[in-house]
C-alpha cells in the first residue's frame, strides 16, 4: 500500500512549485464557481417563459406627428381597424408595452386601502378587450374585459379601473389562499378598489434586469386605451403568416396615416428579435464567463502538467531505483496521482472558501444571488479530476522508465 508520509517528505521538498500549484488551484475553483454560477442565472433568465405565443408575434412602435400629443384616439382607431384588416392578422392591441419591451410602468398594489407600504410591486399594462387574445395569454381564471369596460385616457389622468386582469403570480403574491378572482387591488396610492376579473396564467413584466427579478412575473393589465401620440402595436399573425403580415403591416399604417414616425432601428420587430435583444447583453455574459473558465481550467491543467514533467525529470534516478527494488509501473503511476491529489485538495480547500467569500463580495456589490453549495461541489470534482486528469500523461512516462536505463548513470 502506497505510504502518505514519503509524499509528504517530498511535497516539502518543492514547497515553491507546491505552492504555486494549489494556489492557482484555488484561484481557478474560486473563479470558475461564481462564473458558472453566473452563466446559470443568466441562461435560467434568458428562457424565462414571457406568457405570450411569442413564434406568431410582431411589434411595431408607433409616433404621430401633427397631432396632439395626448389626442391621437382617432387615429388609433384607424390603424387597428386597418390591420385588423390584413389577411394574416390574428389580433392587435395598442398598448403601452410589452413582455421584454425594456420600457413601461411599474406601480405599487395593496389589499388594505389603510396600508402605508404596498404589498407587491407590478408592471401596469394598458390594454382593451383584445390585449390577451393578441398576446395570446392563457387566460386560467375569470373572464376576458369586456368592450363597455374600456375607457380611453390621457397617461397623465388616468383612471381608477373597476377591472382588472392580473397574471397568477401577482394573484398568489396578494392572495396566497389561492382565492383571488373577485378580490380587489389598490393600485398604487387609489382609494378606489379595482375587482379582479381574471387571471391570467403568466404574464412577464417589460424589463429583464436584476432590479425587476423578484417581480418578473407580477403583471396587471387595466382596460384603458391611452390616448398618446405615442403607442405599440402588438400584432399575432395567423400561425405560418407572420412573414406576411411583417411586410404587410407597417405599408398598411403609412397608407392609413402618413403623418407617424416608425424607427428605422427596432421600430418593427418580430418577437423573436425582441427576445434576442432583450437578452443580448445576458447572452454575452454567459459566453465571457465560459470563455474565462475554459482559459483558467486550460492554464491550470498546463501548470500541472508543466510541473509533474518537471518532477518526473529530476527524479529519473529515484524513479529507476525503486523500479530497481521492485517497485511496478503502477506504484510509479499511483505515486505520482496520489501526489496531484494531496495537492489538489489542499488548492480545492483553500478555493472553496475563497468562492465563498467572493461571492458574498459579489452580493454585497453588485446585488447578486448567494451561491449555491452545489456549484462549488462540481468545482471542486472538476478542478481535481482535472489535475489527476493532467497528472496522467507525464505520470504515465514516469512509469514506463527502464530500471536499467536509469541506473547506468548512478
Amino acid at each position: 500500500m502506497l505510504q502518505i508520509k514519503p509524499i509528504l517528505a517530498a511535497l516539502k521538498r518543492h514547497k515553491a512549485g507546491t505552492v504555486l500549484i494549489a494556489l492557482q488551484i484555488a484561484l481557478t475553483l474560486a473563479i470558475v464557481c461564481n462564473a458558472l454560477f453566473i452563466i446559470s442565472q443568466r441562461l435560467d433568465r434568458v428562457h424565462r417563459p414571457t406568457g405570450l405565443v411569442e413564434s406568431d408575434l410582431m411589434a411595431i412602435q408607433n409616433r404621430f406627428v401633427g397631432t396632439e400629443e395626448n389626442n391621437a384616439a382617432p387615429l388609433i382607431k384607424a390603424d387597428l381597424v386597418a390591420l385588423r384588416q390584413l389577411p394574416g392578422v390574428q389580433d392587435v392591441v395598442a398598448i403601452n408595452s410589452y413582455p421584454l419591451r425594456g420600457g413601461g410602468w411599474s406601480t405599487g398594489v395593496r389589499t388594505d386601502v389603510d396600508a402605508k407600504d404596498s404589498k407587491a410591486h407590478t408592471t401596469q399594462y394598458f390594454g382593451d378587450e383584445h390585449t390577451l387574445a393578441s398576446m395570446g395569454v392563457r387566460l386560467v381564471e375569470g373572464r376576458n374585459f369586456r368592450s363597455d369596460e374600456i375607457v380611453e385616457a390621457d397617461p397623465q389622468a388616468i383612471p381608477d379601473p373597476a377591472a382588472i386582469i392580473v397574471s397568477k403570480a401577482l394573484a398568489d403574491k396578494m392572495y396566497p389562499d389561492g382565492h383571488a378572482l373577485g378580490k380587489t387591488l389598490y393600485i398604487g396610492d387609489s382609494k378606489k378598489p379595482s375587482t379582479i376579473v381574471g387571471i391570467v396564467e403568466r404574464l412577464q413584466v417589460p424589463w429583464n434586469g436584476t432590479w425587476s427579478d423578484s417581480f418578473y412575473e407580477n403583471s396587471l393589465i387595466q382596460p384603458v386605451q391611452l390616448t398618446s401620440a405615442f403607442t405599440n402595436y402588438l400584432i399575432r399573425a395567423k400561425p405560418g403568416q407572420l412573414g406576411d403580415v411583417l411586410k404587410a403591416a407597417p405599408a398598411a399604417l403609412v397608407k392609413v396615416n402618413r403623418m407617424r414616425v416608425i424607427p428605422s432601428d427596432r421600430g418593427v420587430r418580430t418577437f423573436a428579435e425582441v427576445r434576442e435583444h432583450a437578452y443580448k447583453g445576458d447572452r454575452g455574459m454567459a459566453i465571457l464567463m465560459g470563455v474565462v473558465c475554459l482559459v483558467l481550467l486550460g492554464i491550470t491543467a498546463a501548470g500541472i502538467v508543466g510541473l509533474t514533467s518537471f518532477w518526473v525529470g529530476q527524479r529519473r534516478k529515484q524513479i529507476g531505483v525503486r523500479r530497481a527494488l521492485g517497485a511496478t509501473k503502477h506504484d510509479i503511476l499511483s505515486y505520482f496521482l496520489t501526489e496531484n491529489l494531496l495537492i489538489g485538495v489542499a488548492g480545492v480547500v483553500i478555493g472553496a472558501l475563497l468562492a465563498i467569500a467572493m461571492n458574498l463580495w459579489l452580493v454585497t456589490q453588485y446585488e447578486m444571488a448567494r451561491l449555491s453549495v452545489p456549484y462549488v461541489l462540481v468545482g471542486v470534482a472538476a478542478l481535481l479530476l482535472l489535475g489527476q486528469g493532467a497528472t496522467l500523461a507525464p505520470a504515465m512516462r514516469a512509469s514506463r522508465v527502464s530500471p536499467v536505463e536509469a541506473t547506468r548513470s548512478v
